[in-house]
């Protein structure tokens, strides 16, 4: 493997990234801040505690994972969209470097960006509430497995994208809408017998679900689902980039 090409790759989008980093990093801050403000003063003075935690903490898993998607999708998508709008991805594809070793750069760069937002919004959420996080282990793999996973997706959109609207269509109309409705802010308990069996189609529930057991052993579906989901996912996104650089969909015209 090529490493100093994949440190190429990496090191030139997290410089990139670097440049907004203040505004990167103070705007998850400030949205994690108003949502405590309006969830968890205005709802949580309601509804005292979800399954036995109190409902500041219980939306903490939610808040990270609706950042952790929508950042890794977005930088990963912006991250491999930009070469395409500049031309710069011809010197790229005719440089001696694997399609492996590109996707590795670019989608390693986004997971990174994507996790560094979710221990800032994990660290300001302990200012908020007491916190416990009772597996580490499974906090850390989903934490992992979520950016990575989503980062494939968002340089999937980034291919396919042809204009800088499409590149916030998939983030804005599916996925946070997906993560709102899939448990988030609320255990789904909460719901209706039919909306419960509905929300169940949801794939983001068992994400979310997943990485909620982690903290407070506490979910809506099984951690086997939450795991299988988590995989279904990543297989399917390495499947269609591997798709993708086999046939060279909009790479090659």
């Amino acid at each position: 493997m090529n490493f100093q090409a994949v440190k190429s790759i990496y090191m030139f989008e997290m410089n990139r990234w670097k440049r907004t980093v203040l505004q990167s990093i103070i705007s998850p801050v400030i949205s994690t801040s108003l949502y405590f403000v309006v969830f968890g003063a205005a709802i949580g003075s309601r509804i005292e505690t979800v399954g036995g935690v109190s409902y500041g903490a219980f939306i903490v898993p939610g808040l990270i994972m609706l950042t952790l998607l929508q950042q890794s999708v977005s930088a990963a998508a912006f991250g491999i969209y930009f070469p395409k709008f500049t031309g710069t991805i011809y010197e790229l594809l005719s440089a001696p470097v694997s399609f492996f070793e590109i996707v590795l750069g670019y989608v390693g760069a986004g997971a990174t960006k994507s996790i560094i937002l979710g221990v800032i919004i994990l660290a300001t959420a302990a200012l908020f509430v007491d916190l416990r996080i009772a597996h580490p282990f499974w906090m850390i793999a989903f934490l992992l497995l979520t950016a990575f996973t989503f980062s494939l997706i968002g340089f999937i959109i980034g291919i396919w994208a042809d204009n800088f609207e499409k590149l916030q269509l998939v983030p804005l109309l599916v996925i946070t809408p997906l993560v709102f409705l899939g448990g988030s802010f609320y255990s789904i308990d909460m719901l209706p017998p039919f909306w419960q069996n509905v929300t169940l189609f949801n794939p983001v529930l068992y994400l979310i679900s997943g990485f909620r057991w982690s903290f407070f052993e506490v979910s809506d579906v099984s951690l086997v689902w939450s795991v299988a989901a988590i995989l279904f996912f990543l297989v399917a996104a390495l499947s269609v980039v591997w798709w993708i650089f086999k046939t060279g969909y909009q790479l090659k015209s």
